[in-house]
């Protein structure tokens, strides 16, 4: 089975709190017949549209995959372990928490047990949009305990303006909600684990409240010391190419291309690579294959690839994501004189 570039199909995911138009990245995408607030690069039942794979869905040719293609620190995994959305609110999300891992094992074994600390990149943002993440310092657990029965939860939440191209991390255990006038790419472990505290008295379609969940958050959330929020970036300049790393830890490295004529990348045994395009238009070479590649897509690079060449039709801006070894990884930014104050703070434990 040849390692091969292979691309997959989004899934359309509806929520209570998203949006009847996709467009641009989705210009199809209009006049919908109920909101969508969520669209799946890497779920399960994401359909590979090329290479081995083509007519799969994602659930069942990764378990299908040898191991050249999802590389040697996931070739133990259940399930891809990243998965990757577009997130279009038009209302605010619930306040809510995700599990860790250590938590997710011992509570949530029949969900997969696995826990979710995520980032999120602003593709866009009107103006005035903010997210909210982490807790005040002062908030205690019997404080926000009292907030989520008078419905004032999110003011225990610190607020953080976002324009497009800023990035928030979100580490498990980080109370947090999303406000409308965004479009976020969202990379996340597996996981689909939140805890709901409160959702503003919402009702589904079917005039139910949704499940809330605190107890659990409660168990879960950090209070005092917050570790997440917005990322200052790293910038380097690679021959044409203008490279921005983010934030690793070990579930996931990310960081962005952009560039106007070429690139050329090289995947590692270790891990395969996500290829998530923003904007612009061009062609992926490997392997003796081409293909054409264009903003809202999502390749699936096999570990064992090796070298790929990125040709850009039209100014283009993508992100790369991938399981990193830390150690590796760090490696690779000292030599392109990153500086030792910045890796402490990319590199997340």
């Amino acid at each position: 089975m040849k390692p091969v570039p292979a691309r997959l199909e989004p899934f359309f995911v509806p929520r209570i709190w998203g949006t009847r138009s996709l467009a641009p990245l989705f210009p199809e995408k209009i006049g919908l017949p109920e909101p969508i607030g969520e669209v799946w690069l890497t779920g399960d039942d994401c359909c590979f549209t090329s290479g081995p794979f083509a007519g799969r869905k994602l659930g069942e040719a990764w378990r299908a995959m040898p191991a050249e293609w999802k590389g040697r620190r996931a070739q133990s995994e259940h399930s891809i372990p990243l998965l990757v959305k577009f997130i279009f609110p038009e209302d605010k999300l619930s306040v809510q928490v995700h599990p860790d891992d250590d938590y997710a094992c011992r509570h949530e074994a029949a969900a997969g047990g696995r826990g979710k600390t995520e980032m999120w990149y602003a593709m866009a943002a009107r103006e005035g949009a903010e997210v909210m993440v982490g807790m005040k310092r002062e908030v205690t657990p019997d404080a926000f305990r009292r907030a989520i029965a008078e419905g004032t939860a999110e003011q225990c939440l610190e607020r953080v303006p976002l324009k497009a191209g800023d990035v928030i991390f979100v580490p498990a255990g980080t109370a947090h909600t999303i406000g409308p006038g965004l479009v976020l790419c969202e990379i996340q472990q597996n996981s689909d684990l939140t805890y709901r505290v409160f959702d503003y008295n919402r009702l589904t379609p079917e005039g139910k409240p949704r499940q809330l969940h605190i107890q659990q958050a409660l168990d879960v959330i950090r209070f005092g010391e917050q570790l997440g929020g917005k990322m200052a970036p790293v910038r380097i300049a690679r021959g044409p190419v203008a490279e921005t790393y983010y934030v690793a830890c070990r579930y996931f490295a990310t960081e962005k291309w952009e560039f106007d004529c070429h690139v050329a990348g090289c995947t590692s045994p270790e891990s395969f690579e996500l290829l998530i395009i923003l904007s612009g238009t061009g062609t992926l070479e490997a392997a003796a294959v081409s293909a054409d590649y264009s903003a809202g897509q999502v390749w699936f690079l096999p570990a064992a690839l090796g070298t790929y060449l990125l040709r850009a039709a039209s100014p283009s801006a993508m992100l790369r994501t991938y399981v990193p070894d830390l150690t590796e990884y760090s490696r690779r930014l000292a030599e392109r004189r990153v500086s030792e104050a910045d890796l402490k703070r990319l590199v997340s434990q």
